[in-house]
């Protein structure tokens, strides 16, 4: 039993999988936070734009 209890603490078998779920999660993550910040500059672009065009009329240069 005891040689079962070593073999089990020195094997990392498991690790691997541990990690690369850590960084899938971090880069998900990161991924929200960039659309976030995408989405949040596009609304505001467009929203200066069209109060812009609105006031401006046919003939303004």
């Amino acid at each position: 039993m005891i040689k079962f209890f070593k073999n089990f603490r020195k094997d990392e078998s498991g690790a691997v999988t541990v990690d690369w779920v850590v960084l899938t999660a971090a880069v998900a993550a990161l991924g929200g936070v960039v659309y976030t910040a995408i989405e949040n500059g596009a609304s505001t672009l467009t929203t200066n734009t069209g109060s812009y065009l609105a006031t401006k009329g046919p003939t303004d240069s």
